[in-house]
C-alpha cells in the first residue's frame, strides 16, 4: 500500500469507501430530528476510533437515496491498518450499511472536493403488477416505455450545459449551473430499465429532474428535442416533474489518485 507522509502527530486521512441502501434513511447529512447515514456513521468511527473526528463525505444524498459507492475521508491520529478499519467498522454498522474499501490518501485530499466526477443510476421496473421486492428500490411505472424514443432524448444533455432547468432551487445552488454530462446510458432487461448518467458534477435533484423530464417524453408531453430548448430556457417550470428519490442510486465516485 502506498503511504504518505504523516505530520508530527501522525495524523492520517483515511479514505473509506462504503454502500448502503438508503429506505431507512433521511439522507447523508446529519439532521435534527431524523436519522441519517452520516449520523449512523459518525457513531461507528467514535467505537472503533474512541473520538469523533469531521468525516467528509463525497455528496449530499436525499432521503430514500441508495448508494453503491459513496466515499468519506476522515482524518485520524491511529495506527490501526485499513484492513482491520474495515472490519472494525462493519462490526459496528448496520446491516444496510457497509465497508468496502478503506486506504490512506493525501493529508488535503477531501472526499467532496478533489471529486473529478460520478455516476448515478436510476432504475424503474416497468411491469403492470407491482414487485414488492422492489419496493423503495425502483420506481414502479407501469405504461409503456419507448426506449428508443427516450434514448434519443437524453442525448440533448450529454455535453457541458448551463442545467438551472434541471435543478430544484434551493440554498444549496451555486452561482456556477454549468454541468458537463459525459454519457447518458439506458438500457432495459426484461421489466426493469436503468438510466445511467455520468457527470463532472451535478446539482440538487438533477437527476432526478432529467428522468422525470424523459417519462414526460415518453408520455408525449415533451418532444425529444424539445430538450434542448428548455436547457436553454433556464426555466425549472419548463422541464418535467423530481422522480421520486427511491429509484436513484449513487453508483460510482471518480477521483485521480
Amino acid at each position: 500500500m502506498q503511504q504518505y507522509g504523516h505530520c508530527e502527530n501522525n495524523l492520517r486521512n483515511i479514505l473509506i469507501t462504503i454502500c448502503y441502501d438508503g429506505k431507512n434513511y433521511h439522507g447523508w447529512q446529519v439532521q435534527d430530528n431524523a436519522v441519517t447515514v452520516q449520523e449512523v456513521f459518525q457513531d461507528a468511527i467514535h467505537k472503533v476510533f474512541k473520538t469523533k473526528p469531521d468525516i467528509k463525505g463525497c455528496s449530499r444524498t436525499d432521503s430514500g437515496v441508495h448508494a453503491n459507492m459513496y466515499c468519506i475521508n476522515v482524518k485520524v491520529d491511529s495506527k490501526i491498518p485499513c484492513e482491520r478499519i474495515v472490519a472494525a467498522l462493519n462490526r459496528f454498522l448496520p446491516y444496510d450499511i457497509c465497508v468496502k474499501d478503506c486506504r490512506e490518501v493525501p493529508l488535503d485530499f477531501h472526499a467532496r472536493y478533489s471529486c473529478i466526477g460520478k455516476e448515478y443510476v436510476y432504475k424503474i421496473f416497468n411491469g403492470r403488477i407491482r414487485d414488492p421486492f422492489l419496493y423503495g428500490y425502483a420506481l414502479h411505472y407501469w405504461y409503456s416505455m419507448d426506449i428508443d424514443k427516450m434514448r434519443k432524448a437524453a442525448q440533448f444533455y450529454v455535453g457541458e450545459h448551463d442545467f438551472t432547468s434541471f435543478c430544484t432551487l434551493d440554498k444549496r445552488n451555486t452561482v456556477n449551473m454549468i454541468r458537463n454530462v459525459k454519457k447518458f446510458e439506458i438500457d432495459k432487461i426484461d421489466n426493469i430499465v436503468e438510466m445511467r448518467v455520468e457527470a463532472d458534477g451535478f446539482l440538487y435533484n438533477m437527476v432526478r429532474i432529467m428522468v422525470g423530464t424523459l417519462l414526460r417524453v415518453c408520455q408525449g408531453k415533451i418532444a425529444e428535442n424539445d430538450i434542448k430548448r428548455i436547457i436553454n430556457s433556464k426555466n425549472r417550470k419548463m422541464a418535467g416533474p423530481t422522480a421520486p428519490a427511491h429509484g436513484l442510486y449513487l453508483n460510482r465516485v471518480f477521483y485521480d489518485i
